[in-house]
């Protein structure tokens, strides 16, 4: 408690609330969930995790964030990786895709292939996942602002392997107010953007049901 006073500045006895302004008490106890009857495992509102065994009986999807230079090289890494035991591709996207600049605009220079794949058009996503069966192989996406047209280049690939989109599986990042908060990669004004990633989610749950559309997060991950 002295070392949360030192961090806050407030004294240990100061009632402390959430962002969304829910006051957060400094103990919890027995108490605080007498009459609470939550649900098992496995069971609507997955309170305590979305499978009955939790990780006992279905281990949790192993990846390396990965991906860098041309859509050629990372397809050879992915395969790679998959060969090696992996189960699932985390795809790390290069700053001019992030920004939504294809390599050859002059604002790409030096930043073409680093710190990520570097994706332009429909292309450019079939050499990515070429020889990868996207009904088989889970597949996590960071990228926020253009996330709409990247997952859309991402389902067309899937189309042209003939997967069912019921079949596909994975995560789209696609949460712009990481950007605002954090990376500070926004494209576009609050509004639209917001807009974009709620037609996002709305696609997915009518045509992509397997698919997660956004993982809400304050911080990039890894």
């Amino acid at each position: 408690m002295k070392l949360m006073a030192q961090l806050t500045g407030a004294p240990p006895t100061a009632t402390r609330k959430t962002l969304s302004g829910i006051p957060v008490e400094p103990v919890y106890g027995p108490e605080d969930v007498r009459g609470l009857e939550p649900p098992p495992p496995g069971e609507f509102p997955y309170t305590r995790g979305i499978h009955q065994t939790m990780y006992r009986g279905r281990l949790w999807t192993m990846r390396q964030f990965s991906g860098f230079a041309t859509p050629e090289e990372t397809n050879r890494r992915y395969r790679y990786l998959l060969s090696q035991g992996q189960t699932g591709l985390s795809v790390a996207f290069d700053l001019p895709t992030l920004m939504g600049y294809d390599a050859d605009h002059p604002t790409s220079e030096g930043e073409v292939g680093k710190c990520g794949v570097s994706i332009c058009s429909l292309e450019d996503m079939e050499i990515l996942f070429r020889e990868i069966p996207l009904s088989d192989v889970t597949v996590s996406m960071t990228i926020n602002s253009p996330a709409p047209i990247i997952w859309a280049m991402y389902l067309v690939v899937a189309e042209k392997q003939g997967v069912d989109w019921a079949r596909v599986s994975g995560t789209l990042q696609n949460d712009i107010l990481k950007e605002y908060i954090a990376q500070k990669e926004y494209i576009y004004p609050p509004r639209p953007s917001m807009r974009l990633v709620t037609d996002v989610i709305e696609y997915s749950t009518q045509h992509v049901p397997r698919f997660n559309p956004i993982p809400p997060r304050g911080c990039d991950n890894r």
